[in-house]
């Protein structure tokens, strides 16, 4: 049987010397290469989306592989499609980088500048570890296959704004819309999400910080599957212990829910930690929740240039939300954006706490009124944000969910039902 080898090479010049080696390796059978991080992730995803015997059995990583770095590179397609041995191709022989490799899930090294019986010792041997271990794993389906989902980060301009709040409320639209959610709490040292979903719970993300084989089985049993069919993924009732959830125990938890799940969303709380900045780097979008006050707009400028000093995100790419708006308020979206220099969700949204204050002090901010102005926003925002599937979002709207214009959407709904 031919051993199929898929290389993810940048560079056209090492593209054309790797796969003049690889097509003279007896039984070898090279596929087209890819040319970014990317476009190789997607490639293997649709392959596993139709079977794992599809996948390539050796996939080659050159080190200059972008956007994503090689080594984390390596460590998502380890992670993703286990059944795929990993080579990493690169200049440095170090003992340093050889054991970040294996760390990584690489599976071999081959040094450049490239050696044939060096290649094919490699590729070989990495081709009977694969075939190894699909055999052992058969059919199963405790393999990383998902196409990979979609990843939202929410954190605070300042403690106190909903940041919390709208993560939940958009968990659960995108649940209700039928989209597999999971909810992740990064706010290590004082998250609430267990208390605002009333939910008693024993394992928390602190259980998967060491663990470098994270497995689909090990992940279930960590993941609280609350009544509302989202997945919970819960901070440390110790806050001490948060410290252990690192950025690459982070990156590693992230993936394997993006490959589970169609939505995962994140509360990262209003300070940043490691593990919460690598959330927030990695997120399709991040959102950054301000009330219209002068010092939480403050707070959201500070925390909007901290991202970008750290290279963590770009205040372009970064979006607004504006919680507890009112049309009285003297600061409104328009001067946030052009304080901050982000984008600014257009959904608002409204001031309403009377509505809001049985279902937090109970614990069950689940049960808001569907009718409610406050719970219309947060789920018309999950909407804009592409979270819902869009008949769903169709019948929210149906529903009245105009809460774009804040106060005047709620009432302008109150007014048809009456």
């Amino acid at each position: 049987m031919p051993t199929r080898i898929l290389p993810a090479v940048g560079d056209a010049d090492a593209v054309r010397s790797l796969t003049t080696l690889l097509s003279q390796l007896p039984d070898a059978e090279p596929v087209t290469p890819v040319s970014d991080s990317t476009q190789l992730v997607d490639t293997l995803a649709r392959l596993a989306a139709e079977s794992v015997d599809e996948l390539p059995e050796v996939v080659v990583v050159h080190e200059r592989i972008g956007p994503v770095p090689a080594l984390e590179l390596v460590r998502e397609v380890a992670l993703r499609f286990p059944a795929v041995g990993v080579i990493l191709v690169t200049t440095d022989v170090g003992p340093g980088l050889f054991a970040a490799a294996m760390d990584s899930g690489a599976r071999g090294l081959v040094t450049l500048p490239l050696s044939y019986e060096d290649l094919a010792t490699r590729v070989q041997a990495v081709a009977q570890w694969s075939v190894g271990v699909r055999r052992h794993l058969g059919h199963s389906a405790d393999v990383f296959t998902g196409v990979g989902g979609t990843v939202v980060t929410v954190s605070g301009a300042k403690g106190g704004v909903g940041a919390t709040l709208t993560a939940v409320q958009l968990a659960l639209a995108a649940q209700a819309s039928g989209r597999t959610t999971a909810l992740v709490d990064l706010d290590l040292q004082s998250g609430d999400v267990a208390s605002y979903l009333d939910v008693q719970f024993r394992r928390s993300v602190v259980d998967l910080a060491a663990i470098t084989d994270l497995s689909p089985r090990i992940l279930a049993e960590a993941v609280f599957r609350h009544d509302s069919g989202v997945a919970l993924l819960l901070a440390p009732g110790e806050g001490e212990r948060g410290e252990e959830v690192t950025d690459r125990a982070a990156r590693q938890i992230i993936g394997a829910l993006r490959s589970r799940y169609e939505v995962v969303v994140v509360d990262c709380g209003a300070q940043l930690s490691g593990a919460g900045a690598a959330a927030v780097e990695l997120a399709e979008r991040a959102l950054l929740v301000t009330t219209p006050d002068v010092v939480a707009v403050r707070g959201a400028k500070r925390t909007v240039r901290m991202w970008d000093r750290l290279q963590i995100r770009k205040a372009e790419e970064t979006t607004v939300v504006v919680n507890r708006h009112t049309r009285s308020t003297e600061i409104q979206p328009p001067l946030i954006q052009k304080i901050t220099g982000t984008a600014i969700a257009a959904t608002t949204v409204p001031a309403n706490f009377r509505e809001l204050q049985a279902a937090v002090d109970a614990g069950r901010v689940h049960d808001l009124d569907a009718r409610g102005a406050v719970r219309q926003a947060l789920w018309a925002l999950a909407g804009e944000l592409g979270l819902v599937k869009a008949p769903e979002t169709a019948l929210v709207r149906r529903a009245g969910g105009r809460a774009r214009g804040g106060d005047r959407g709620a009432a302008g709904f109150r007014r048809r039902r009456e």
